[in-house]
């Protein structure tokens, strides 16, 4: 098969590569890190004018109508950069859900303005009894006049601190763990009643809690169908997923080219530690593992674009294998580097604290391997 990007998916890698070594470095990430707002405005409205927040966007939004691929090139070199920026969840998620289920309306009204670098989102769906089920849903929204009410908590909000509005879901009918009876709605971050904790993660993004008491939104504000919301979210958790895994990957790439730089200058009894076959062993089994995940990447981006029926089964094994291929990777890599390697002043803990986050984002390894399993034996 023809795994070559045409010549505006090499652009855009470049752009995004060139940016990340000129103007985002690793001390340009600690202080953005350490700042009240937990990113930087100049620079997201610098990935507004590059263009980078209208890839995933129809042309008819005034967006640039990329694909999986797309996605994957830029969030695979924002890993790289261990990115702050809201991407996953303003364009991704929040931009998403926009897209595939809001109304003519809503998607006029919001997504230009997300392109702009106008407007920041969140997606809030995961409860504190939820863990990784997305249909785990207690939050509810009951019917009130020409609008409803809602009522619940939202934990772990990515973005949830800074966005002027947060996609929400709530249960509209069944009961607590029904995929049926789960609706969408767009909520303002100053509406009536809406309360928010923001705190940091340990790969130092700003996330929120965010408690409804009792939030009125019209029925305008109703993204997808009524009580239809959880085929929506799966779609869009299901490009996430992908868009994660890529960017699990940038990070994978960095940690392998940098344990391999160190080796070569590190000296032991005289000679660079990379001259040791048992090192050389497991540098080349680190390779490897970033080698299988960019393998089942690929295939997982080849599903999805194709439209393939084993598109859930592809990106199920694609996050099995992040998790086992991350752990190995990052656990190497700090090892290899010694004592040094778990400071905060070197960037390998944090490349590994980022891959540890993004394995407890949507599903661990052993999650997605249930759902690997389950799949495989219903076909």
């Amino acid at each position: 098969m023809n795994f070559d990007f045409t010549e505006e998916q090499s652009m855009l890698r470049d752009s995004v590569a060139r940016f990340i070594q000129d103007d985002y470095d690793f001390d340009t990430r600690r202080t953005i890190a350490e700042s009240d707002a937990g990113f930087s405005a100049e620079k997201w409205q610098t990935f507004a004018e590059l263009g980078w927040l209208s890839i995933p966007f129809a042309e008819e939004h005034g967006g640039f109508g990329g694909s999986a691929v797309d996605v994957m090139l830029v969030m695979e070199e924002l890993g790289k950069g261990l990115v702050l920026e809201p991407y996953l969840a303003t364009v991704l998620l929040f931009g998403g859900l926009l897209q595939k289920g809001a109304s003519p309306e809503l998607q006029a009204e919001y997504i230009p303005r997300i392109i702009e670098g106008n407007s920041l989102g969140g997606f809030a769906y995961l409860e504190r009894q939820s863990r990784f089920e997305l249909a785990d849903v207690k939050t509810s929204a009951t019917a009130d006049g020409d609008g409803y009410r809602i009522s619940g908590e939202k934990v772990v909000v990515f973005n949830g601190a800074s966005a002027d509005h947060v996609i929400v879901s709530a249960r509209t009918g069944g009961d607590q763990n029904d995929e049926s009876g789960i609706s969408l709605f767009l909520v303002p971050a100053d509406a009536q009643g809406l309360q928010k904790l923001d705190y940091r993660m340990m790969d130092g993004q700003l996330v929120a809690n965010l408690v409804f008491d009792s939030v009125r939104v019209s029925a305008g504000q109703l993204v997808g169908e009524l009580d239809r919301g959880f085929e929506l979210i799966e779609a869009v958790v299901l490009e996430a997923n992908l868009a994660l895994s890529a960017e699990a990957l940038g990070i994978m790439q960095q940690l392998n080219a940098k344990t391999v730089e160190y080796t070569r200058t590190r000296e032991q009894f005289g000679v660079p530690i990379g001259s040791f076959q048992a090192l050389q062993h497991r540098m080349v089994d680190t390779f490897m593992a970033y080698e299988q995940t960019k393998s089942l990447l690929y295939r997982a981006v080849c599903a999805i674009t194709d439209e393939r029926e084993d598109v859930a089964t592809a990106v199920h094994a694609l996050r099995v294998m992040v998790d086992k291929a991350g752990r190995h990777i990052f656990g190497e890599a700090i090892q290899l580097h010694g004592g040094m390697g778990i400071t905060d002043e070197l960037d390998i803990g944090h490349y590994a604290k980022r891959l540890m986050m993004i394995n407890t984002t949507f599903g661990n390894g052993d999650h997605h391997q249930a759902k690997f399993n389950a799949l495989r034996y219903t076909q």
